[in-house]
């Protein structure tokens, strides 16, 4: 389990994260969501170990993320950032391969393959990384994380994502999201940051709301889908629509939107 306990965190006086407890297991996804400026980046890099809690702790199956060296790491969670650069002339093959650099697994070839082909990527493995679209570029470095933790193990594993669809189109974002609920079959779970409402009601199995560093509620998608605490959080009018084939039974609308529609097919 990945257990976050009272973590705290500021930037000279100014309260970045506020006394926020929860938890992740393996095989769910938490998706983390909130207005801008509302602390998901920090809260996302107190839980991947990259930055040290002020107050409280962080721990990966039992061990605190202080405790564990990198290399010890690297073995139970993989973490893609919401920019990662590089640096160098490599092919796409070159970049995806980095992501077993401090893992040993038995099939490293056929980890590449299989990940490189579910990411559609495979067509690319031989060119150049820049020579890529943003879109492209992030399914990249989606693979890179994948192969690190890819290899079934008998202890659990997480992967935390920091906003992995937001350079793609709506068919590549759920294709992504896809691959990410797959992945939790294999004792895997997930922190995914996300701002669109409606992504995170069809593929997370528990949502974590946040504003102003505090965690305003945690719990399971239909426990979060409620019209007033979306409000309240995001400072906007929404409308929960039914909808069966969403695992929430329903779609986040904008209120605001809804509503001058209705208007609009009333006046003709």
């Amino acid at each position: 389990m990945l257990l976050a306990k009272d973590i705290h965190h500021c930037i000279g006086k100014r309260q970045i994260v506020d006394q926020i407890s929860l938890e992740v297991q393996p095989g769910e996804i938490l998706a983390i969501l909130g207005p801008n400026g509302a602390g998901k980046s920090t809260l996302f890099k107190l839980l991947s170990g990259e930055v040290v809690c002020k107050r409280g702790m962080v721990s990966y199956n039992q061990f605190e993320v202080g405790d564990l060296k990198a290399s010890e790491l690297a073995k139970i969670r993989a973490v893609l950032p919401q920019h990662s650069q590089v640096n160098f002339p490599f092919t796409v093959k070159e970049v995806v391969t980095l992501g077993l650099h401090q893992v040993k697994v038995s099939r490293h070839q056929a980890i590449l393959e299989e990940v490189m082909e579910m990411t559609q990527i495979g067509k690319f493995a031989d060119k150049l990384y820049h020579q890529l679209s943003g879109g492209e570029q992030q399914r990249v470095q989606l693979s890179r994380v994948l192969v690190q933790i890819w290899e079934n193990q008998p202890y659990p594993r997480y992967l935390l994502l920091d906003e992995p669809t937001s350079s793609l189109d709506i068919a590549q974002q759920h294709a992504v999201l896809r691959i990410i609920k797959k992945l939790t079959t294999r004792n895997i779970g997930v922190v995914i940051i996300l701002h669109e409402l409606n992504l995170a009601a069809q593929y997370a199995d528990k949502i974590a709301l946040l504003k102003n560093g505090i965690l305003k509620k945690w719990g399971t998608v239909p426990e979060i889908m409620d019209e007033q605490l979306l409000e309240m959080v995001f400072d906007h009018p929404v409308q929960l629509i039914p909808y069966a084939a969403c695992a929430a039974g329903c779609f986040v609308a904008s209120a605001a939107i809804t509503t001058t529609a209705h208007h609009c097919i009333n006046q003709v």
